[in-house]
C-alpha cells in the first residue's frame, strides 16, 4: 500500500508519500491551489498518484480545540469528497490539531530556519506529520 498524505490549506496543499511499505512518510512538494477560485490541484495530484501508484490518501483533518468540526475542517472534508469522486480511492481523514504549529516549532527550533524558508516548507512538513502519525496508528492496529 502507497499513501499519498495532504495537508489541505486555501492555499496550498502539503504533499507527502508513504514508503511502499507503508512504514514512513517522505515530504514531496506544496502544491499551490486557490479555494476561491475552484482550483484544486487535482491536475498535480493525478501526476502524483500515477507516479507513486497511490493506493490511499490520508487527509489533515484540523479539527477545533473542543473536537468540533469548523470551516477548515468541513473544507479538508470537501477535499476529501473531491478525491474519491476523482480517483475512487479511500480517503482516511486524522486529527491534525497543531500540526502546523509543531512543525513550526520543529523548523525554529532544530532548523533555525528563517521565517521566509519556514512558510515554504511548512505544509509539506505537516504533510509529513500527518501521514506519519497515521502509519504509526495503522501499524500499532496490526500489532494489537
Amino acid at each position: 500500500m502507497r499513501y499519498l498524505g495532504l495537508d489541505v490549506g486555501s492555499k496550498t496543499v502539503g504533499v507527502a508519500v508513504s514508503d511502499p511499505f507503508g512504514w514512513t512518510a517522505q515530504g514531496l512538494e506544496i502544491i499551490q491551489i486557490d479555494e476561491a477560485q475552484k482550483r484544486f490541484g487535482i491536475e498535480r495530484v493525478k501526476t502524483l498518484v500515477d507516479q507513486y501508484t497511490v493506493t490511499d490518501f490520508v487527509v489533515g483533518l484540523p479539527k477545533n480545540m473542543n473536537n468540533t468540526i469548523g470551516p477548515r475542517a468541513e473544507a479538508a472534508q470537501a477535499y476529501g469528497r473531491l478525491l474519491t469522486a476523482t480517483f475512487a480511492l479511500p480517503v482516511h481523514f486524522i486529527d491534525e490539531r497543531l500540526t502546523t504549529v509543531e512543525a513550526e516549532r520543529m523548523l525554529v527550533d532544530q532548523a533555525d530556519a528563517s521565517r521566509k524558508k519556514r512558510k515554504q516548507v511548512i505544509d509539506k512538513l505537516a504533510a509529513v506529520m500527518i501521514l506519519q502519525n497515521f502509519l504509526d496508528r495503522e501499524a500499532q492496529r496490526a500489532r494489537d
